[in-house]
C-alpha cells in the first residue's frame, strides 16, 4: 500500500473534562448521565446529529428483553408517559417466552434521551468523531477529536468507550477478539443489516392471520385491536419465503424475518449480508448496496404473500448499517456462553439482566433467538487489559461469541453504560483508578437508584 506523511501539528485543548463518553447510541447516553447525575463534568462525543444509535437512526426501537430497573426502566418509563412506548409484552419461543419492551418511537426517543443528557448537564459534541486515544504510558489522557470545527483534543480523567466497536480501547493498545475468534474461520461475525419501515398495513388483518398461520411459531399478539400499535411482534415467515423464493428466484438470503409495530408503522428486519468486513470502507459500503437491494425485494415479497400488505409501501430505511458484531475488547473477565445461561453468579455483577439470547449465523443459517432464565453482568467485563483510566461498555464487552447474543441487546447494553458512569465518577470522588474502584460503592450506588444486581432478584 503506498503511503503518505502526515506533518506534526499542534492542536488546541478544546475541554478539560472529568469523563468522556465516546458514542452517543444505545449505551453513552446512559452512561454519561449516571455519571453527570454524580456532580461530574462528562462529555459525549457522537459521530452523527442525535443520539440513540442503531435503536433510534437503525429504527431497531425494541430492546429484546425486559427493561428491570435504574436508567433504562426510567427511560422507558418516560417514553410511555409520551405516547412513545407501549406496555411490556412476552413473546414465544422455542424455549419458552420472553419478557420484552415494547418497541420505542424512535424519532421521540431521540429527543427523550437529549432531554435526559441536557437536565444532568452533560455536554454532547455532535457530528464529532474520535481520531485517536491519548495516552501517558499506560494510562488514557483524553480524546483527539475532529468536527466541522477542526481537530482538537478532550483530556479527561477518565474515558468511557461506548462506540460499540471498542475504537477508543483498540486504539489505545487494549486486546481484543474478532467476533467468535477461531481459528481458520472466515465467517466471525454475526451478519449486519439495515431495518425499513413500511405504512398502511393492515394490521387487523395481518394479526388475525399471524394467529392462524403455523409459520410464525414465534409471536406476541394484543388480544385488542387498540393495542396493536406498540405491542404487535412477528418472527418467521421461513415457508412463505421458501415457497415465494421457488416461484420467483429472487434472491431472499436470510431464512426468517420479524415484524413489529411502533408509531403507526411496521418495521421490518429482514436483510442479511454475511462475511463483511465492517472496517473496511469498501466492504462496509458495498453492504449497504446489497441491503438497498433486499430491501425492494422483501417489500415485493410481503405485499405479494402477506395478508393485510396489500397496500403497503416502504415509508422510511435507516441511515446506518445495523452491526450486530464486532471486537470483543479482552477485560478482566471474559463472559461465556455458560455464564449467560444462568449458570453463574459474580460477586462484582453490575447488573441482572433477562434479554433474549439472540444469534444470527455467521454464515447465514437461521436465527436462534430463545428465552433464558436471568444471568449476571460482571464489572470485570468492562475493565479492559493493558490500558488504565478506561471502561468500555455496550456490545464492544469482553464477552465470548455465544453469550454475546445476550450481552449486544439494548438491556445489557444499557445496564453496563449505567454501570460504567457510575463507576467512573466513584473512581474521581475516590482519587482511585477504574480498575480497583471499591465495587461495593459502585454497587451500592445501582441499588439506590433501583437496578437488579443479582439473577436470583428476578426469578
Amino acid at each position: 500500500m503506498r503511503m503518505i506523511r502526515e506533518p506534526a501539528r499542534d492542536i488546541p485543548v478544546l475541554i478539560d473534562a472529568d469523563i468522556v463518553v465516546v458514542g452517543g447510541g444505545t449505551t453513552g447516553p446512559i452512561a454519561a448521565v449516571a455519571a453527570a447525575r454524580r456532580g461530574k463534568k462528562v462529555v459525549l462525543i457522537e459521530r452523527f446529529g442525535s443520539l440513540g444509535g442503531n435503536l433510534t437512526l437503525g429504527l431497531n426501537t425494541k430492546p429484546s428483553g425486559a427493561l428491570v430497573g435504574g436508567l433504562p426502566l426510567e427511560l422507558w418509563t418516560l417514553a410511555r408517559s409520551e405516547g412513545a412506548a407501549g406496555a411490556d409484552y412476552f413473546a414465544g419461543t422455542k424455549t419458552g417466552k420472553v419478557k420484552i419492551a415494547s418497541p420505542c418511537d424512535p424519532e421521540i426517543m431521540k429527543m427523550l434521551l437529549t432531554r435526559l443528557c441536557a437536565d444532568a448537564g452533560v455536554e454532547i459534541l455532535f457530528e464529532t468523531v474520535v481520531s485517536r486515544p491519548v495516552l501517558d504510558g499506560d494510562t488514557l489522557r483524553g480524546v483527539v477529536i475532529e468536527n466541522k470545527g477542526g481537530r482538537s483534543f478532550i483530556e479527561a480523567k477518565v474515558v468511557i468507550d461506548c462506540s460499540a466497536d471498542g475504537d477508543v480501547a483498540a486504539g489505545a493498545g487494549a486486546p481484543f477478539v474478532m467476533g467468535s475468534g477461531e481459528a481458520g474461520e472466515d465467517l466471525k461475525a454475526q451478519p449486519v443489516g439495515m431495518y425499513f419501515t413500511m405504512s398502511d398495513v393492515d394490521v387487523v388483518a395481518l394479526a388475525r392471520w399471524a394467529r392462524q398461520t403455523d409459520d410464525v411459531p414465534a409471536q406476541a399478539i394484543p388480544e385488542k385491536d387498540a393495542d396493536l400499535d406498540y405491542g404487535l411482534w412477528l418472527t418467521g415467515f421461513n415457508k412463505t419465503i421458501r415457497a415465494y423464493r421457488a416461484e420467483t428466484g429472487i434472491d431472499l438470503p436470510r431464512e426468517n424475518i420479524t415484524l413489529k409495530t411502533a408509531n403507526g408503522l411496521m418495521y421490518v428486519n429482514a436483510t442479511r449480508v454475511i462475511g463483511v468486513d465492517v472496517f473496511s470502507a469498501t466492504a462496509f459500503s458495498a453492504a449497504v448496496v446489497e441491503c438497498y437491494r433486499q430491501i425492494v425485494e422483501y417489500a415485493r415479497f410481503l405485499v405479494a404473500t402477506v395478508p393485510g400488505f396489500e397496500r403497503a409501501k416502504i415509508a422510511q430505511i435507516a441511515p446506518v448499517l445495523g452491526v450486530r458484531e464486532t471486537r470483543h475488547i479482552v477485560g478482566e473477565y471474559t463472559l461465556t456462553e455458560s455464564d449467560v445461561r444462568g449458570d453463574k453468579s459474580f460477586p462484582d455483577s453490575i447488573a441482572a439482566d433477562v434479554s433474549a439470547f439472540d444469534v444470527h449465523d455467521v454464515k447465514g443459517a437461521d436465527v436462534d433467538f430463545q428465552g433464558l432464565r436471568p444471568y449476571e453482568l460482571p464489572y470485570g467485563c468492562m475493565v479492559p487489559l493493558g490500558v488504565e483510566q478506561l471502561l468500555v461498555a455496550g456490545r464492544c464487552i469482553s464477552a465470548d461469541h455465544a453469550a454475546h447474543g445476550r450481552s449486544r441487546n439494548v438491556p445489557a447494553c444499557m445496564a453496563t453504560g449505567q454501570a460504567a458512569g457510575i463507576a467512573a465518577a466513584i473512581a474521581i470522588e475516590g482519587n482511585t483508578s477504574v480498575r480497583h474502584v471499591p465495587i461495593e460503592r459502585v454497587q451500592g450506588a445501582l441499588r439506590e437508584i433501583g437496578m437488579p444486581l443479582h439473577a436470583d432478584e428476578l426469578r
